[in-house]
């Protein structure tokens, strides 16, 4: 099969896309309003883009809570997505009103970073507080704005649950991170194997 995305004629019931760029780590991002009131959203266009310094970048199609969150004060956070809490995450991508409490309505615990003034998810194993550095909306090759609206973090301050470090490093098998996959799917990251770069 061979298919070009102008037509996106791909014979499928649903739009392949997404399921072949998987899995991808979820970005449960937590923020605040400049009116005062917190949010609680996953996204699974997230992940690490630099080690030095340490960036992180979320993204959405359209204007999203969480980026007006983001821009307007310039301060959120990033909650790691274990197996414990699947459903609580998928609770709080549900469509609500802006400055409804998602917090509060899967049942988990917000609390104030120390270094942003944004909630994390007190429950998570690990937390990055991120500083905003930029905005984006990505071009297409036409030049024209993709919907997607692109919002790049600094990690100032992370955050660790000691439960999950094993001889120095974070164990995995106790953490099972979820991962976002195609479609309505999702995985999870327990079964953790290591391989070295080779030597030539």
């Amino acid at each position: 099969m061979f298919y070009t995305t102008d037509t996106n004629r791909h014979g499928l019931a649903h739009d392949p896309f997404k399921a072949i760029v998987a899995p991808r780590p979820i970005g449960w991002i937590g923020s605040k309003g400049r009116d005062g009131s917190i949010n609680l959203a996953p996204y699974s266009f997230f992940n690490a883009i630099s080690d030095r310094p340490k960036l992180v970048m979320f993204s959405s199609a359209g204007f999203k809570h969480s980026q007006r969150n983001a821009i307007e004060t310039g301060e959120f956070t990033c909650n790691f997505v274990s197996r414990n809490l699947v459903e609580e995450m998928n609770t709080s991508s549900a469509a609500v009103d802006y400055g409804f409490d998602e917090f509060a309505l899967a049942g988990l615990t917000a609390r104030k970073g120390e270094l942003v003034d944004a909630p994390y998810v007190a429950e998570a194993f690990a937390v990055l507080e991120c500083k905003v550095t930029e905005t984006l909306v990505p071009k297409s090759l036409a030049g024209e704005d993709s919907e997607n609206i692109m919002v790049f973090g600094q990690v100032v301050g992370i955050r660790i649950d000691q439960t999950i470090v094993r001889d120095g490093r974070l164990d995995m098998a106790i953490a099972r991170p979820v991962a976002r996959m195609g479609y309505m799917d999702y995985s999870e990251g327990s079964d953790v194997f290591e391989m070295f770069r080779p030597q030539v």
